[in-house]
């Protein structure tokens, strides 16, 4: 950016000293194929504002990935409740046979998956 804004007054200068050496004579801009100048002031704010930019995009997608990891992070713990309320109650059932505990457990699991998918 400085050596931009440096670059652009050693123009300046120059281009005011040929001016003022061949009678300040008029110069077609197509045929020299020159573009607009910039101020350094425009360039400076235009850097800040490309900065600007740059910050809040890195903090969006900062703010993005952290959203995504509390919903992965709310959702295991709804998983683990449910793996507790479901899946662990039908473990600990008394007083049954092991083919009647097999079904029920199928079924729980059923309900775990269909609940938490």
């Amino acid at each position: 950016l400085i050596e931009n804004c440096q670059n652009q007054r050693k123009k300046k200068l120059a281009a005011a000293e040929g001016e003022a050496h061949h009678g300040g004579g008029h110069h077609d801009d197509d045929e020299e194929g020159e573009h607009e100048e910039h101020s350094c002031a425009d360039l400076f704010i235009h850097q800040v504002i490309e900065t600007i930019e740059y910050v809040l995009g890195c903090v969006s997608n900062t703010a993005s990935y952290l959203r995504l990891w509390a919903l992965s992070l709310a959702h295991m713990e709804l998983s683990k409740t449910f793996w507790d309320l479901i899946m662990v109650n039908v473990l600990n059932l008394e007083g049954m046979g092991t083919p009647t505990k097999a079904v029920l457990l199928f079924f729980a699991y059923s309900v775990f998956a269909a609940i938490t998918a």
